[in-house]
């Protein structure tokens, strides 16, 4: 027979924890931001240093949430950071926060993109993200930031920013795959839980200039 009273009083426990988050959240969003970003400093290379997994994805998950608050370049720095780590929780919990600032703070959001194709390492898992977060916002300077990731040497972020452009179906974005269908780079493409496939840079951007070029047709026609 089900434990009813347990039960109840573990649903409590966690309605009882969550209001305990809430209060420390916002006790330390109440704090000057430079103190603040201070604090968090101190704790987010250690968060993403720490090997076990459960730990570093809290720690992760709930400095993004406090950085989604704040304004200013050390802390989409520190968003962006969270986006690279190895832990997938932690990097959707970014990508939101970094998504969400982008409609209200675009500058702000594309200085830090811009700062990080500078700064990350080829591999890092940040520079196949940020495309597919930009493909959802819409400013024009998108496009301009794509071409930065289209010409840059890590070729998930090529690929990532070429699936980026496709998924914007803007005809004149044409112009930037043009230079990469030659391009003999491999990536590794698949749905989760399927063997990933080996394509190259240049398929890739044929496969995308077809699909822009069917847009601008159809487009012509229904005009």
């Amino acid at each position: 027979m089900p434990n009813t009273e347990a039960n109840d009083r573990t649903l409590e426990q966690l309605f009882e924890a969550e209001r305990t988050l809430r209060k420390y959240h916002d006790e330390l969003v109440e704090l000057p931001q430079d103190r603040l970003l201070e604090i968090i400093g101190r704790a987010l290379p250690a968060a993403l240093k720490e090997p076990r997994e459960e730990e570093a994805t809290i720690r992760l998950v709930r400095m993004a949430a406090l950085l989604g608050e704040l304004t200013g370049p050390r802390a989409i720095d520190a968003l962006i950071d969270i986006l690279a780590s190895e832990h997938p929780e932690a990097r959707h919990s970014a990508g939101e926060q970094i998504e969400a600032l982008a409609f209200d703070r675009f500058r702000e959001i594309a200085e830090g993109v811009e700062r990080a194709l500078k700064r990350l390492p080829v591999g890092s898992a940040a520079l196949s993200e940020l495309p597919y977060l930009l493909a959802e916002v819409p400013e024009p300077g998108v496009a301009k930031l794509l071409a930065r990731f289209l010409a840059h040497e890590d070729p998930d972020a090529v690929a990532a920013a070429i699936e980026a452009v496709v998924e914007i179906g803007d005809p004149a974005a044409a112009k930037l795959l043009a230079p990469l269908v030659d391009d003999e780079r491999t990536v590794e493409l698949g749905e989760e839980g399927e063997d990933p496939e080996e394509v190259t840079i240049g398929e890739l951007a044929s496969e995308a200039l077809e699909l822009l070029q069917g847009d601008e047709e159809e487009e012509q026609a229904q005009h």
